[in-house]
C-alpha cells in the first residue's frame, strides 16, 4: 500500500520530533536501548583485553594463528554495532552532548584496541611466509584468510617493529582530532546566517536551504546574496580552518615518514596496491581535458542570459522548471530504473527503501549531506536531507547504490572480506545514478524535461569527474607543500585553491573574493585525504560498465554483480579488471571527456530547438 506523500520540507527547520516516524531510520535493530549497547560495549572491551593476551602465541602453530584471526573477526563484527549505534544517533542531532559523549567513549575504546593489537602484525611477520603457507595448507579454516595474510606480507617493509607499532597506536586518538574539530566547527557549533534576500525572502541558510537556493532560485541577485552570506561564515574562521587543515597535512606526512614512504600519496595508495601514477595521470588527463568544461560554462552563461557568470550560477538549471519530486513517488521510479541489474536486485532494493533503512528529511541539529553506513550484522543505514529537488533524487539513487553494494558484499563474503575499498565503492553508486538518468530520460514528456535531465547528466560529470579531479589536484599540491617544508596558512591555501579553480574553469567563470575560502567547505579534505580522486576513477569505470550492462548481455550483468559480491576479497584494481575495467589505460579516463563533450553538444542542440540560446 502506498503511503501519503510527505509535503515539501518547510523553510523553517523542523525539530526531529516533528518529522513523521516513517521517514526516520530504525536504530533499535542495532540495539533496542542504551542498556543493550552498554552491555555490548563492555563485551567489546573484554574482547580487546582477550586479544592483547594472545601476544606471544602466534608462533605456536596454525591453531594459534587461526584463533587470533577469528577473535579479530569477532571484535570487528561487534565494533560495527557498538560504534554506529551512538554515531548514527549523534548525526540525528549533533547538539546532543550525551550521545556525543557515548560516541567519544567508543573512540577511546577503539584507541585502546589499536594499542592492544599493535603487536599482531610485527609478530606474525616474524614467522616466515613459507611456514604460514604450510599452516594454511594443513588448515582449510585458516586458508580462508589467505588473501589478508599474504597482503600483510606484501606490505611488510612498511610495518614497524612491535615497539614502533605500539607508539603509533598511542597516537590513534590524536589523528582524528583535526576532523573532529572541523566537524564541531562546521556543524555542531556553526551559526548559520539568517538573511533577507533582495527578493524580500528571509530564511536561515542551513546547508540544505543554501543548496536549495543555488539549485532553484532564478534570481542571480538572490543566489549571490545567499552565496556571500554562507561563505562569509567560513571566511570569518578561515585561520582556524587553515590550522585544522595544516594538522591534517602534518599528520599525513608524519605517518607516511614513520612507515618509510616517500610521499603521502604513496602511503595513501599502498594499502590498496594502487600505483601513484593512477592519481598523477588522472590529474594530468583532467587538466588536459578542460576545454569541454569551459565550453559548457560559456553555453550556460548564454542560456541564462547573464552578463557576468559567477560560481553561484553554476548549479541553477539553464531553463526554468519548477518540478518537485515527492520522496514517496521517487521510490517506485528508483526500483524500476535498476531493471538491467535483474529482478533479484530490484526486489532487494525495493525492500531496502521501504524498510527503516533511511533517515529522509533535514531537522534541527542533523548532520548535513548524505551517506550510507553499513552496519555489519544488521543492514546499511542511509542519511539523507531530502528536499524534493532533482539533485536530492539522484543523491538517493547514489546512496542506495552504496547500500546495495554493502548488502551483497556482507551476504557473500566472510567478515574479513565483507568491507570494500573506497576505490571500488563509488562504482555502484554512480552506476545506479546513470541507470536512473536513462530511466528518467525514457519517461521524459517534453523537450524542457530532456534539457533538465541532460543538464543533470552533464552536471554529474562536472561534480563527479572534473570537480573531484580538481579537489584531488588541490590536496595533492597541499600535501606536497608540507612534504617540501613550506608553511601552511589561510593565505597560501586560498592562493592554491584559486590557482586550481582557474586552471580548470579558465575565464569561463568569474569569482568574487569569498571564493578563495571555498576550500574550507570541503569536508573530505579534513575527513579523508586522498579520497576524492576515486570518485573520478569510479566514474570512468561506470562509463564503461553501464554500456555493457544496458546492452542486455546477461554475462556482463553477472560480471558486475560479482564485483559487488566480491567485497574486499582482492585488490580493487584486480576486482575491476575482472569486471572488464582497466584504469591503468589512459583511454579509460579520456572516454569521460569525450562523453562530456558529446553531451554538451546535445544540450546545445536541444536549447537551440527551444530558442533558449
Amino acid at each position: 500500500m502506498s503511503q501519503i506523500a510527505e509535503p515539501p520540507a518547510p523553510k523553517t527547520l523542523r525539530t526531529r520530533d516533528e518529522v513523521p516516524d516513517r521517514y526516520k531510520w530504525d536504530l533499535t535493530r542495532i540495539f533496542p536501548d542504551h542498556a543493550a549497547w552498554k552491555a555490548a560495549y563492555d563485551e567489546l572491551s573484554a574482547k580487546v583485553d582477550a586479544f592483547a593476551a594472545l601476544r606471544g602465541t602466534l608462533a605456536g602453530g596454525a591453531d594459534a594463528l587461526l584463533h587470533a584471526y577469528q577473535l579479530s573477526d569477532e571484535l570487528g563484527q561487534l565494533a560495527y554495532k557498538v560504534w554506529f549505534f551512538p554515531s548514527l544517533r549523534h548525526d540525528e542531532d549533533q547538539r546532543d552532548n550525551v550521545v556525543g559523549g557515548h560516541r567519544q567513549q567508543v573512540q577511546i575504546l577503539f584507541a585502546k584496541w589499536r594499542q592492544a593489537a599493535a603487536w599482531f602484525s610485527p609478530e606474525q611477520l616474524g614467522i616466515p611466509l613459507a611456514t604460514v603457507q604450510q599452516w594454511m595448507a594443513e588448515r582449510p579454516t585458516l586458508a580462508l584468510y589467505r588473501f589478508a595474510i599474504e597482503d600483510l606480507y606484501r606490505q611488510q617493509e612498511h610495518v614497524l617493529d612491535e615497539k614502533g607499532e605500539h607508539l603509533l597506536s598511542l597516537a590513534g586518538r590524536l589523528t582524528s582530532s583535526p576532523y573532529d574539530a572541523y566537524a564541531a566547527l562546521s556543524t555542531a557549533d556553526m551559526r548559520f546566517p539568517t538573511v533577507t534576500l533582495p527578493s524580500g525572502e528571509e530564511l536561515t541558510l542551513s546547508p540544505g536551504q543554501y543548496r536549495g537556493i543555488l539549485a532553484t532560485n532564478r534570481s542571480q541577485a538572490d543566489r549571490g546574496a545567499a552565496w556571500r552570506a554562507f561563505h562569509g561564515v567560513y571566511e570569518a574562521d578561515l585561520n582556524t580552518y587553515a590550522a585544522l587543515y595544516d594538522g591534517v597535512l602534518q599528520r599525513d606526512w608524519f605517518l607516511a615518514q614513520a612507515r618509510g614512504f616517500g610521499s603521502t600519496l604513496e602511503a595513501a595508495l599502498h594499502g590498496d596496491n594502487i600505483p601513484t601514477s593512477v592519481v598523477e595521470n588522472l590529474i594530468q588527463a583532467g587538466r588536459a581535458g578542460v576545454a569541454p568544461l569551459q565550453r559548457y560554462h560559456q553555453l550556460r552563461k548564454r542560456a541564462l542570459g547573464l552578463e557576468h557568470y559567477y560560481s553561484y550560477d553554476t548549479t541553477i538549471p539553464v531553463v526554468s522548471d519548477d518540478r518537485r519530486y515527492a520522496y514517496d513517488d521517487v521510490l517506485d521510479w528508483l526500483v524500476a530504473s535498476v531493471a538491467p541489474l535483474g529482478e533479484a536486485y530490484q526486489s532487494e532494493l525495493s525492500g531496502a527503501v521501504r524498510g527503516g533503512y533511511l533517515d529522509v528529511y533535514e531537522n534541527v541539529g542533523k548532520q548535513s549531506g548524505a551517506y550510507s553506513a553499513g552496519v555489519y550484522g544488521v543492514h546499511p543505514y542511509v542519511l539523507m536531507n531530502y528536499n524534493d529537488t532533482l539533485d536530492a533524487v539522484f543523491t538517493l539513487a547514489h546512496e542506495m547504490g552504496h547500500s546495495m553494494h554493502t548488502l551483497l558484499a556482507h551476504r557473500h563474503q566472510p567478515f574479513v572480506y565483507a568491507g570494500y575499498t573506497i576505490f571500488v565503492a563509488e562504482v555502484p553508486s554512480t552506476l545506479n545514478e546513470a541507470l536512473f538518468l536513462e530511466f528518467m530520460l525514457g519517461r521524459a514528456q517534453d523537450a524542457k524535461e530532456r534539457v533538465v535531465l541532460l543538464q543533470h547528466a552533464i552536471d554529474e560529470i562536472v561534480g563527479t569527474f572534473y570537480t573531484q579531479v580538481m579537489f584531488a589536484d588541490f590536496e595533492l599540491q597541499a600535501h606536497r607543500l608540507v612534504e617540501q617544508g613550506h608553511p601552511i596558512t589561510a593565505e597560501s591555501l586560498s592562493d592554491l585553491y584559486m590557482s586550481v579553480l582557474r586552471a580548470y574553469n579558465g575565464d569561463a567563470v568569474e569569482y568574487e573574493a569569498p571564493a578563495r575560502a571555498s576550500w574550507a567547505r570541503i569536508s573530505h579534505f579534513f575527513a579523508s585525504p586522498y579520497y576524492v580522486y576515486q570518485y573520478a576513477t569510479c566514474y570512468a569505470s561506470t562509463a564503461q560498465l553501464v554500456g555493457r550492462i544496458t546492452g542486455g548481455n546477461t554475462a556482463d550483468r553477472e560480471q558486475y554483480l560479482d564485483l559487488l559480491k566480491a567485497g574486499g576479497s582482492d585488490h580493487p584494481m584486480a576486482l575491476l579488471q575482472r569486471a572488464g575495467v582497466d584504469l591503468g589505460r589512459p583511454e579509460t579516463v579520456q572516454a569521460v571527456v569525450t562523453q562530456f563533450d558529446t553531451l554538451v553538444s546535445r544540450l546545445e542542440a536541444e536549447l537551440a530547438a527551444l530558442g533558449a540560446v
